[in-house]
């Protein structure tokens, strides 16, 4: 059964902890429905699913390894079968310093699986809708930039990949009426992938923090929501903290 229409759906992936979860959460103060997506975490997940009920908010969680085409494709079945159709996806979710990862598998998630979500999920959303790619500022620059920790330029690498192939679909995301926007931030404070950096190259932390306070995750989840709900021109890339990052040739891109 189709449930009402009447409040935004809102899909994040990766909803389960960090940026994901409080990205959930400050989209559930909107009045939105949120989708809380995850991968195996589903207890984890619920609870970010109560955190927003309980504050007078609507979700509801929602499985599915975003790798594969396959769960992908049901997950968005699911959606059309419970809601309808999808206002806003956020493809948060990401990775490749898992120590298990293969070789490939930065690229197929970071790259693949995004242009995988946007395509399955495009046919969802109404005229208006908007689709919000989260990236890094040592992805989104490294074409610019030499500063990348050596741990992290593959996922670098492979989360610019995603967003140029992104960029690619605006044209078609603009036939639908559906727009794009990218969101880039320095190292987020508090997130997985600095406690990792931390471990593995404290140095590229520690140049981050001298360069200026890093933003939080709050911060982080903030722009996130601002970008789904404005009306700005397909490509914007919304920036947060980095400062050093912004020379006047990178704004507006």
């Amino acid at each position: 059964m189709v449930e009402s229409t009447a409040r935004r759906v809102v899909l994040v992936t990766g909803a389960s902890r960090g940026i994901g979860a409080e990205t959930a959460r400050q989209f559930g103060a909107t009045g939105a429905h949120v989708l809380v997506n995850f991968r195996e975490k589903r207890k984890r997940a619920e609870t970010v699913v109560g955190e927003i009920v309980t504050t007078g908010g609507s979700a509801s969680a929602i499985g599915a390894d975003v790798s594969e085409s396959d769960e992908v494709a049901a997950m968005a079945a699911e959606i059309q079968r419970s809601h309808g159709q999808l206002d806003v996806l956020v493809l948060n979710a990401s990775g490749g310093l898992e120590r298990d990862a293969d070789p490939g598998y930065a690229l197929r998630l970071n790259r693949d699986a995004q242009v995988d979500l946007a395509k399955a999920m495009l046919p969802l959303m109404p005229s208006g809708g908007r689709i919000v790619f989260v990236t890094s500022h040592q992805a989104h620059f490294i074409h610019e930039k030499s500063d990348v920790p050596a741990g992290y330029a593959p996922i670098a690498q492979s989360k610019r990949a995603g967003e140029d192939a992104l960029r690619a679909l605006i044209p078609e995301f603009r036939s639908r009426g559906v727009g794009f926007t990218v969101v880039s931030g320095d190292m987020i404070d508090g997130t997985i992938i600095v406690r990792l950096l931390e471990r593995r190259d404290a140095s590229s932390v520690a140049s981050r923090r001298a360069a200026g306070p890093l933003p939080t995750v709050e911060d982080f989840a903030a722009a996130i929501v601002t970008a789904a709900e404005s009306d700005d021109a397909d490509g914007r890339t919304i920036y947060v903290g980095g400062a050093d990052y912004l020379t006047p040739s990178a704004v507006g891109w």
